[in-house]
């Protein structure tokens, strides 16, 4: 492993903050090693880790390797088709979603560069920390906390992406990286240590910053639970199937949130859509959050390009529909996620009927020279929460004055008709940047929300037979969705063809979950409302992983989608291989050959 961690100057780190106002730092020119190794660079290092949250490069090499992670949480997962211009439109995110990946592809090397840089950053940083006088830097024990718990972020990043990772803190000379082995620790044991990390940064760390995008101290609690739930579910090191789930950990999980919800300081917001809106993207469900922002001097010229947007989100680079946005039309919704909003009686069908049920297909006709697109089999009930994440056809899109049209798309005859419609402001919200990159805004980035701690709380209280608790957890996030305003149909005759069921863009259904289920089904109900209330926020394979049932899932997905999807005919989910991402052809030669090889794929040579 070989790490390039180069300074450009002052001016370029400052530029690079991801996080609003953090230590509000001015440009000012080129500073040298030494004053970097001092109390006098420190903020600089501060806020290069920090900026970090949007990949070290937060241009084009968070394209290659995506903070969101739609490339290897949802492509890979069953949430999501490449999108594009077809099939051979970025061969190497094809074989991402179609699994032909082995340690030469691309990205899992952009990954893991880029996650280690990032290490790189905070121990920079730590290592400063360890030299300062308390006396010249009053906070110094603060910002070690804040150092250690963005490590132990993207430590967490690399063992769910890779499982078998090395170990690197400030203490340990660069000349020695290449005697760590990446086999030296387990799952189990990285993650205890990553846990461990984020609790004593909660001892240390304040329970509110000024400044926004800072870590407090329930930001770092609500990540130990995240962590913990991880690792409360034992997985073989060799086949990776989960072997145990340890109750010890699923307590940790259960008085972790519980303190971040009794903060006080957070909640749901009572509309799912402002999610997806810049005023309240630090609002009351925001713990962590990749902290984005426009018209802040920031500026970058390219070929074909000027950008003067900003620090907006280069993972979502390719991922915003043409139309009003002029995207490329990655990313789109699979039709099995469109399927799994279907209810009865209001809930999921947890027997699993969804899956022999397509909604809202859409049949094309040609009139003379006009074609029209009509959607068929949209009578059945549906969670609402379809239309808040999944953009269709024909139906409204946020705010905006049209519905979707035949034009947003690039080639519905690989991808069909549904779009990912998170993550993006309105059109029409005054938000949206009309420059390079195409479809890009101010909006924050997720990492952790209020409804992941209440959907983790649910998770470990279920797994401890703690059923009808979990259940009401559940139901808190249904009841939002429930009452959040439902997307309307359009009524204007200038659009014959959208539509309309009794005034409203489907026929909308949601109810809360009973009392008394037993804990089977219970956990089908968590596994589905984690997919749907989470849908293509990065985090589908990871959860599937989790549970031990990746393999399962992704067959089966496969096997439906190979019939109306040519290019996965050969597509196969290797259990004991495909959980975790290869390690890069490239670290192993780096590491002079002391890495081994995840389980399943080839060794090294």
């Amino acid at each position: 492993m070989k790490f390039r961690y180069i300074l450009l100057g002052a001016a370029l780190v400052a530029s690079l903050s991801s996080c609003e106002d953090f230590l509000d730092i001015k440009p000012q020119g080129s500073l040298n090693d030494a004053t970097m190794a001092s109390a006098e660079g420190l903020p600089y290092l501060l806020n290069a880790a920090y900026s970090a949250l949007a990949g070290p490069n937060t241009t084009f090499g968070a394209m290659g390797a995506p903070v969101n992670h739609w490339l290897t949480g949802e492509l890979r997962a069953d949430n999501a088709y490449k999108g594009g211009g077809g099939p051979s439109d970025n061969a190497g995110f094809h074989n991402i979603e179609t699994y032909v990946v082995d340690a030469t592809h691309g990205t899992p090397n952009n990954i893991w560069v880029a996650l280690y840089n990032s290490v790189k950053r905070t121990n920079s940083a730590l290592a400063v920390l360890a030299t300062v006088d308390a006396k010249d830097v009053p906070e110094a024990e603060i910002y070690k906390a804040e150092m250690r718990a963005l490590r132990a972020h993207y430590y967490f990043e690399l063992v769910r992406h890779f499982k078998n990772i090395v170990w690197i803190d400030e203490n340990l000379p660069e000349t020695e990286y290449v005697n760590v082995k990446n086999n030296e620790y387990t799952r189990d044991q990285l993650l205890e240590m990553i846990a461990k990390e984020f609790e004593d940064a909660a001892a240390v760390l304040p329970e509110s910053f000024k400044e926004a995008g800072r870590v407090n101290k329930f930001v770092a609690k609500a990540y130990a639970a995240k962590v913990y739930l991880y690792k409360a579910y034992r997985q073989d090191e060799t086949s990776h199937a989960v072997t145990s789930v340890d109750k010890a950990d699923l307590e940790k999980v259960v008085a972790l949130t519980g303190e971040v919800m009794g903060s006080g300081k957070y909640d749901l917001l009572p509309d799912f859509q402002m999610l997806d809106m810049v005023a309240h993207e630090n609002g009351k469900e925001s713990i962590f959050a990749v902290q984005y922002s426009t018209n802040d001097g920031a500026t970058m010229s390219l070929p074909w390009a000027y950008c003067g947007v900003g620090h907006v989100n280069w993972s979502a680079l390719l991922n915003t529909p043409k139309g009003p946005y002029n995207g490329d039309d990655f990313f789109k919704s699979s039709q099995d996620l469109v399927n799994a909003f279907q209810t009865k009686n209001g809930l999921p069908m947890l027997d699993g009927s969804w899956q022999t049920k397509d909604y809202d297909l859409v049949e094309e006709k040609i009139n003379g020279e006009n074609k029209t697109y009509t959607n068929y089999n949209i009578e059945a009930p549906v969670d609402p929460r379809l239309d808040f994440i999944i953009g269709r056809i024909n139906v409204r899109w946020k705010t905006y004055s049209e519905p979707v049209t035949a034009l947003w798309y690039r080639d519905f005859n690989s991808y069909g008709y549904h779009f990912v419609k998170r993550f993006l402001v309105s059109p029409d919200s005054g938000d949206l940047a009309t420059t390079y990159p195409w479809g890009n805004s101010a909006l924050n980035y997720q990492i952790i929300r209020y409804a992941h701690v209440l959907l983790w709380r649910a998770e470990a209280l279920i797994e401890l037979n703690r059923v009808d608790e979990g259940i009401q957890e559940l139901n808190k996030i249904r009841t939002r969705a429930k009452n959040s305003p439902y997307v309307t149909a359009f009524v204007d005759p200038a659009y014959p063809d959208a539509v309309n069921v009794n005034g409203f863009a489907a026929n909308y259904e949601i109810s809360t979950y009973p009392k008394g289920m037993s804990q089977a089904d219970a956990r089908k109900a968590l596994h589905m409302e984690t997919r749907i209330e989470c849908a293509l926020e990065g985090e589908r394979m990871f959860d599937l992983v989790r549970w031990g049932i990746a393999a399962e899932t992704m067959n089966k997905f496969f096997e439906v989608e190979k019939t109306k999807r040519v290019y996965y005919v050969n597509s196969q989910f290797k259990a004991g291989q495909d959980e975790y991402l290869p390690i890069p052809q490239t670290q192993y030669n780096l590491s002079k050959g002391i890495y081994v090889q995840n389980s399943g794929y080839a060794a090294f040579k």
